[in-house]
């Protein structure tokens, strides 16, 4: 026809079709995203789904998993000391566990990327002030931040997840003012700037596409920093408490049963691990489909 052309056009993919196409083409991390997608669905839904009330306790103590020979399949995955079924209470977990780490670390993300941000695009006393003020915080392991605010603060659920938050702000503060400063001093910024781009401009059309590998990946880094943080204060009794089937606190209340009943240990830390490494799997996965879009 005649208004066909003769020049064979070539798609130009966006950076979105970059990420996805070399995400998809990560085998490892596709097992990551799916591990992963399983976990939240489970999470979300567990509501729903759980066979038994993960607070209620019944006369069948200390009941091995159904594969066991004494087992049962009506407690697939057994019961605690008190009769309480694991996976009910597994799942229940997983809100307390992931879900609510996940949105303190979108929390301390939001925040500690905005002020890196603010620090990074300018120079002087307090960018110079805030990056060794870092250098002292980010020597102080998170986990041991968060023991000090709930020391001060209290033991609860809610102070632990907020003394997280705290101790992940610096991570992302840190990185994000490494990123720009490192961006800002490459030759494409210092041309925009002789064209007359503002910093507002640089930021966000030239600085942010090309730093947010790194945010990406440091938010999974404290994602998994998070979760093993809420599980480590579960466990000492400074986070979850009582019945909370939070994953830290089951371990920490069971963890005299692991030589007589070695599944209410086990099973709760296959869920903290399992979660951890799809964690990790997806980050580095996703870090890594966009540097090869930034490429």
């Amino acid at each position: 026809m005649l208004t066909d052309s003769v020049y064979q056009e070539d798609h130009i993919p966006t950076q979105r079709e970059r990420f996805i196409k070399s995400f998809r083409a990560n085998g490892l991390g596709m097992f990551g995203f799916w591990s992963l997608l399983i976990i939240v669905l489970i999470t979300l839904i567990s509501p729903w789904l759980t066979p038994h009330d993960p607070y209620q306790q019944t006369s069948h103590l200390l009941q091995p998993p159904s594969w066991d020979v004494d087992g049962s399949i009506e407690y697939f995955l057994g019961t605690d000391d008190l009769g309480r079924d694991i996976l009910s209470r597994l799942m229940v977990g997983g809100q307390i566990t992931f879900a609510s780490t996940f949105a303190i670390t979108v929390i301390a993300a939001i925040i500690g990327c905005t002020i890196g941000s603010l620090a990074g695009m300018t120079k002087g006393l307090i960018s110079s002030t805030l990056n060794h003020l870092l250098d002292t915080v980010m020597s102080i392991p998170s986990l041991l931040l968060a023991i000090i605010f709930v020391a001060f603060w209290g033991s609860d659920v809610y102070t632990a997840l907020f003394a997280i938050s705290v101790a992940l702000m610096p991570r992302f503060i840190r990185s994000t003012y490494n990123a720009i400063h490192l961006e800002i001093e490459k030759d494409y910024v210092i041309a925009s700037r002789l064209d007359g781009a503002n910093d507002y401009y640089l930021f966000w059309n030239s600085i942010l596409p090309n730093i947010l590998p790194v945010v990406i990946a440091e938010f999974f880094t404290a994602l998994t920093i998070a979760i093993i943080d809420m599980t480590a204060l579960g466990f000492l009794g400074l986070g979850a408490q009582g019945a909370t089937p939070e994953w830290g606190a089951i371990i920490g209340h069971s963890v005299e049963l692991v030589f007589i009943a070695s599944w209410t240990v086990i099973l709760p830390g296959l869920a903290i691990m399992s979660t951890v490494i799809a964690l990790s799997i997806v980050g580095e996965a996703a870090r890594d489909a966009l540097n090869s879009g930034v490429e």
